[in-house]
């Protein structure tokens, strides 16, 4: 991932030295269980306790073998003695990356989960603020019927929540290591090697394995990161149309001395939520490898390695970035409520549509002449500029069945929030 998208803690999962700090940990717990099993002498084990790598030494060495493994170990047997042979006893490859891997998903799903925490925060306070602020609903981009920003933001709420529950599953997923030699069947390294190791570094053992942890665990982990990505740009889509000039609803942020534009001063741009929703698609690109990479060759081939070099630290990457990004957008959301106000008056009354058609049939009307009767009317409001409001008050067949205070009664905004505060403990907000 390139920089300009990077934060510095979930940068740090991913950089080569937390890799390779994982790779040596792993290395000497398998150690410290081969001498608890009596083939590594005690006085070896007390100096591989201090083993440490050459990183310099490792890309020299690297460059020759063009092989990650062999010089790492290379790297890191040159300051041993005899004992380092020890190293790698009974291992392959994938047993310490791979579980390694896993130790890096891990966390990197912790600190996801942890951003999440301050965005679902976030949304639960601007929800609880603008509870009862009413605002045009709109299906099909066109006017419905009146909802609540603090409905809005309550949905957006509830589906963070249930993205960290499914994150908090995926991570699971991934949470285990593999110390079972080069096709799973532990015929170089024990099962109570592996149930060391694993217990030690916090991981379970995976249950079966070949020479790799299976993809699907990793596919699950990736596009739960898809799924909550995709959440971050419904919300941030939302908020880009409601800043729309001709709504201009919400505003995301903009700061004293931004700029929008190089060539128009006037321009207040979406530019933090278009910005989440680019992220969102390479994000939602990534789980599609990730997918493709869960097919490999018998016991292993290393078709997936190349793109999990890629998808796995991006995919973690990116997410971090977009979330952090949208809480501080939801932190400071500019609202204006006037504005609200004034588009729910520009179809001049069309939103009661549906409450004046439901008071005809409670007053003995059958539906399909009710439907009809407020149809006509409500075509007439699109196509003359009337308000509805009076032509359904002027409408014979509607005056002679609703009196003047039906009327008024029927025609309040308070009919759209009554039930508001429901929905809000029904939710546990």
């Amino acid at each position: 991932m390139i920089e300009r998208y990077s934060r510095p803690q979930m940068k740090r999962v991913w950089s080569d030295q937390n890799k390779y700090d994982s790779w040596l940990a792993i290395e000497i717990a398998v150690c410290e269980a081969w001498t608890q099993q009596g083939l590594i002498p005690e006085k070896d084990m007390l100096k591989l306790q201090s083993a440490t790598y050459d990183f310099d030494l490792f890309q020299d060495i690297l460059k020759k073998t063009k092989h990650d493994m062999t010089a790492f170990l290379q790297s890191t047997t040159a300051g041993l003695g005899d004992e380092g042979r020890w190293l790698h006893q009974g291992l392959t490859t994938s047993d310490v990356w791979d579980t390694a891997t896993s130790m890096q998903l891990v966390e990197a799903g912790s600190l996801l989960d942890r951003e999440l925490d301050h965005l679902e925060n976030s949304l639960q306070e601007k929800a609880l603020k603008y509870k009862d602020t009413l605002m045009m609903g709109r299906t099909h981009g066109v006017h419905a019927e009146p909802v609540t920003l603090g409905l809005k933001l309550a949905l957006w709420w509830d589906e963070i929540k249930r993205g960290r529950s499914r994150l908090s599953h995926a991570i699971d997923s991934v949470k285990v290591g593999k110390i079972s030699g080069p096709v799973g069947t532990h015929a170089t390294a024990p099962p109570e090697i592996e149930a060391y190791v694993c217990s030690k570094i916090g991981l379970a053992p995976a249950p079966v394995s070949n020479q790799v942890i299976q993809r699907d665990r990793h596919a699950h982990f990736v596009t739960t990161l898809a799924l909550v990505a995709a959440t971050l740009e419904k919300i941030a889509t939302e908020i880009r149309g409601l800043q729309r000039t001709e709504i201009r609803e919400l505003e995301e942020p903009f700061g004293e001395g931004q700029t929008g534009s190089s060539s128009m001063p006037h321009k207040r741009n979406p530019e933090l939520t278009e910005r989440i929703c680019g992220l969102s698609r390479l994000i939602r690109g990534h789980a599609v490898t990730a997918i493709e990479n869960v097919a490999l060759w018998g016991e292993r081939d290393i078709s997936h390695s190349s793109a999990e070099r890629v998808i796995l630290p991006d995919a973690c990457l990116a997410l971090d970035y977009a979330i952090n990004l949208l809480t501080g957008v939801i932190k400071d959301l500019v609202v204006h409520e006037d504005r609200m106000l004034q588009n729910m008056e520009l179809t001049k009354g069309l939103l009661f549509s549906q409450r004046t058609m439901l008071l005809l049939v409670e007053k003995g009307l059958h539906r399909e002449e009710a439907y009809k009767i407020i149809q006509e009317n409500s075509m007439r409001t699109w196509d003359e500029d009337s308000d509805f409001r009076d032509l359904v008050k002027n409408d014979t067949r509607v005056n002679s069945l609703i009196n003047e205070q039906e009327m008024k009664d029927l025609f309040n905004y308070d009919n759209y929030t009554k039930y508001v505060a429901k929905i809000f403990e029904k939710a546990g907000l």
